[in-house]
């Protein structure tokens, strides 16, 4: 199929409620499966000391992705992008959550700027299985990999800790977590036409993690102003935070078939 791929240089390895609930019916029996599961990861201790560890939010994250998918399913998504892949369990997950699909499998893109990542992330992906998906595994920038309008689903945990502006931008472990003045260096350079919604195809959903110091509800109001719907998919006290996976869905424009930025 088409590339779903800017022209730009990257690494890559391969590795309505009727509508939803028609989606969901058949797959009941397997979806208690996925109920509070997490994708094994296959390396030991040492390998958490460059990437980041499943922890709260990663599971507050799938759990989100299993409560919404209904609605993941009943999109048939050809292209489901991760950013900032880290162990790989989300893209794993996401992978296997999505067989249950009636379509086509998804194509899966994981990205992530840690090489570390990248390598454990294809490998979790392998000891998976991920149900006969294809996972691509790429080393790069947010979504500046991906072509005009490719992406059905965008997944994303962001570095959203508050930190000194000097330590964001690394290609480490610090890059999971450091995200500048109140967590948002990162989000906010997402939250742009040319970030996100250039790379998003009609009515594409995106699934955003964020803490209470990001400030949620503005960052609500910037989606909205984007050209998307978002509510508040689940919150969750986590230690000394407050987490919530924020759901928006991009309008689609009537006239061009894309709202224009």
């Amino acid at each position: 199929g088409e590339s779903p791929f800017a022209d730009r240089n990257t690494q890559s390895s391969s590795a309505d409620s009727q509508t939803d609930a028609a989606a969901a019916a058949p797959h009941e029996a397997a979806d208690a499966q996925l109920a509070g599961w997490v994708p094994a990861v296959p390396c030991g201790f040492e390998a958490f000391r460059a990437v980041y560890e499943p922890a709260e939010d990663t599971y507050l994250l799938l759990d989100a992705l299993y409560a919404d998918r209904a609605r993941l399913r009943a999109r048939r998504p050809r292209l489901v992008v991760e950013i900032g892949s880290g162990s790989g369990v989300v893209t794993a997950y996401a992978a296997r959550l999505l067989a249950l699909c009636d379509a086509p499998p998804a194509w899966h893109v994981a990205i992530d700027v840690n090489p570390a990542a990248c390598a454990l992330t294809a490998e979790t992906a392998a000891a998976n299985g991920c149900a006969g998906s294809r996972v691509d595994v790429v080393r790069g920038d947010l979504l500046a990999a991906i072509a005009d309008g490719a992406a059905d689903v965008v997944v994303f945990n962001p570095p959203y800790v508050t930190t000194d502006d000097a330590e964001v931008g690394g290609a480490g472990l610090e890059a999971s977590w450091a995200g500048g003045a109140r967590g948002r260096a990162v989000i906010d350079r997402l939250l742009t036409c040319d970030g996100l919604v250039r790379p998003l195809a009609d009515a594409g959903l995106v699934y955003l993690l964020v803490s209470d110091e990001n400030a949620p509800a503005e960052i609500e109001r910037v989606l909205e102003d984007l050209g998307f719907d978002v509510h508040r998919l689940a919150t969750r006290a986590a230690r000394n935070e407050r987490l919530s996976v924020l759901v928006a869905e991009h309008r689609k424009c009537e006239s061009s078939g894309r709202r224009p930025p």
